[in-house]
């Protein structure tokens, strides 16, 4: 039996992935890229751009011819986009193919879910309107073999007015600190040297939990595991990134120089706005103070267009963040209303020629100063950690530097998994090539 899953949206869905794949697999299914094969297709979706969402009920649509030719093919659809209000319904009312439509709070019911499906011959929806308790030892089939997701909290109190997914996903609740540093020590044991810790709010872990732990703390327990080389986390918030959480960013030289920082917006009326609860001055003294204790600090955001209400002035307002602060990259977006958040039903939405005209030219200023930044790297030796073949060429190797830069060697598949120093020789927009300076030495 094969199984098939494809997956919308962030490193959250990603890991969500992981999981359904490692359930699968403990029922027998083994992976396969030909959905003409597969005696189980997942749809793991999402549902915070609008984009993503219309995505997904265009390939919901070609399912249908799929169902036709192979009946017995069991079709699931899952993830943020089944925790809207009444979506559930309208996909199982629009899309009778559709076998499964459970939610981010039940995943592990798949495999039950799966046996009523093959047992009613009807449609199964199960979609938990309120988060449960963490469910801990749930499968996981890891897609990556150098590096792992591993959650330490899920959901989110911040209710930014424009986002979804406090809504989706439900309110904060953190993992045990026992459970997660036991996780990662299994990871090393099976040769894993990076993992990426992951949250809607990392820094805000612990809040929840009856034990004295915060993020910091978490962070200073993972970095004393034997045998781990390099930790990220993703995403942060600039509200709770506190002094203490710098020192021990400064401190953990496992912990790697690469922070996400979504600023979101530049102008403090907008912040106010979005419920981000931080302004312009509070956000740039935060970066200073990283700066500061972290210099090789790489930082990268995202960016949000054409905010309900948003001037010209507030959009230079970003622009002057941008051009301060020198991002070493940046996510951005033109705002698009998600049904059932607050700034969905502002007044003053941006009209769209306009919002277009000012994302164009975010991204050409964040795409410049990207650009100059990789190539300050050119003539550098860096430490390497190598990932896998370049999508685009076999004999060309991709890894990352601490600070989280792409980069690209000639070489072989025996690289995958080690570290090597290596010098820059080219930048590019979006990666750097170089050259690896001692062969068959792993020195860091």
């Amino acid at each position: 039996m094969k199984y098939k899953i494809e997956t919308w949206g962030c490193q959250m869905n990603e890991h969500d992935s992981e999981v359904i794949a490692g359930m699968l697999e403990d029922m027998g299914y083994q992976p396969t890229d030909d959905e003409n094969v597969a005696d189980v297709v997942i749809l793991n979706t999402c549902c915070v751009r609008e984009k993503a969402e219309s995505k997904v009920f265009g390939r919901l649509g070609t399912l249908k011819r799929l169902k036709q030719n192979n009946p017995g093919v069991i079709l699931g659809v899952c993830g943020c986009m089944m925790q809207q209000p009444e979506m559930a319904e309208k996909i199982r009312k629009r899309m009778p193919h559709m076998d499964l439509i459970f939610g981010t709070h039940n995943i592990h019911e798949l495999p039950q879910l799966i046996k009523k499906a093959q047992e009613s011959q009807t449609t199964q929806v199960e979609v938990w309107q309120r988060e449960g308790e963490v469910i801990e030892d749930l499968p996981i089939r890891r897609f990556h073999g150098v590096k792992a997701f591993v959650n330490i909290m899920y959901g989110c109190n911040n209710f930014c007015t424009y986002c979804i997914v406090p809504y989706v996903r439900g309110r904060e609740r953190s993992r045990q600190p026992e459970d997660i540093v036991a996780e990662i020590k299994d990871l090393v044991q099976h040769g894993y040297r990076e993992v990426m810790l992951l949250g809607q709010n990392v820094n805000s872990y612990g809040k929840d939990l009856s034990q004295n732990i915060d993020f910091a703390d978490l962070l200073q327990q993972v970095n004393e595991i034997e045998g781990l080389d390099r930790i990220r986390f993703m995403t942060s918030h600039p509200r709770d990134f506190t002094d203490k959480l710098i020192d021990i960013l400064a401190s953990c030289e496992r912990v790697c120089e690469h922070y996400h920082l979504p600023v979101q917006a530049g102008s403090t009326r907008i912040l106010k706005k979005m419920n981000r609860g931080y302004s312009k001055e509070e956000y740039l003294r935060l970066v200073e103070k990283i700066r500061d204790k972290v210099p090789q600090a790489s930082i990268t955001t995202d960016i949000i267009v054409g905010f309900p209400g948003e001037t010209e002035a507030d959009f230079n307002e970003t622009i002057d963040v941008v051009q301060r602060v020198r991002f070493d990259g940046a996510y951005t977006f033109i705002y698009s209303p998600r049904p059932g958040t607050p700034a969905a039903k502002m007044e003053e939405q941006v009209p769209e020629e306009v919002k277009k005209e000012r994302f164009q030219k975010l991204l050409e200023l964040v795409n410049s100063i990207t650009e100059e930044i990789n190539h300050r790297l050119v003539g550098r030796t860096l430490p390497v950690l190598f990932e896998g073949t370049s999508k685009y060429d076999e004999n060309i190797i991709a890894g990352r530097t601490r600070t989280n830069k792409i980069v690209h060697v000639p070489g072989t598949k025996d690289l995958i998994g080690k570290i090597y120093p290596v010098r820059i020789t080219e930048a590019q927009m979006f990666s750097l090539s170089g050259e690896i300076l001692k062969e068959n030495q792993d020195l860091f």
